[in-house]
């Protein structure tokens, strides 16, 4: 069974991902984290025993800071990631303007914005504390990731729009061809 003690541990072995880790952190960003897909696949590919890394689409670096929600700062922060790290399908994003966007509530952190993605088992986050410690977040814990269930955060769980777009996810994202044991839960829409 993996518990988070693990998951760290898998993380802080990778060299690449301890190199994106380490490119991440030297922007000095307020409440900084890698999520998403960069845990996710991390511990699915560990859990089905890959050897070779599955390509994620992109590395997605969030912060918060709601002293500048220019959308040009977040293009600017990936400039200087892709001359630390070229090739790197880098994707930054200050959660302190991503309401506004997906036309929400405003979320009060980064950890906040997280708890609000589609599912449970991508809502993960990564960061380095100061001594480079790889430290973990997991709003709803790592129980159905590390069991490979795929279900929806309770946010998308309470309206039919939020619904909708949870299962247009797993449709397009189509996890179980790549990790075959993926249990996928649905929603039914009334």
């Amino acid at each position: 069974m993996i518990n988070e003690e693990k998951i760290i541990e898998v993380i802080t072995s990778d060299k690449w991902m301890m190199q994106i880790l380490k490119s991440a952190k030297t922007l000095n960003l307020p409440d900084w984290w890698i999520c998403a897909g960069f845990v996710r696949s991390k511990i699915w590919d560990t859990l089905h025993s890959f050897k070779e890394r599955t390509p994620i689409p992109d590395i997605d670096v969030i912060y918060f800071d709601p002293t500048n929600i220019d959308e040009l700062e977040e293009k600017k922060l990936e400039e200087i990631l892709n001359v630390i790290m070229p090739d790197t399908p880098w994707s930054v994003k200050n959660e302190a303007r991503m309401h506004i966007k997906s036309n929400m509530p405003p979320y009060s952190s980064s950890v906040d914005a997280i708890s609000k993605f589609p599912e449970t088992a991508t809502a993960l986050g990564v960061k380095l504390d100061e001594k480079d410690n790889v430290i973990l977040t997991a709003p709803y814990g790592i129980s159905d990731v590390v069991n490979l269930k795929v279900k929806p955060t309770p946010f998308f769980t309470q309206t039919k729009e939020r619904v909708e777009i949870y299962e247009e996810r797993i449709l397009k994202k189509n996890w179980k061809s790549i990790w075959n044991n993926l249990k996928v839960y649905h929603i039914n829409i009334s």
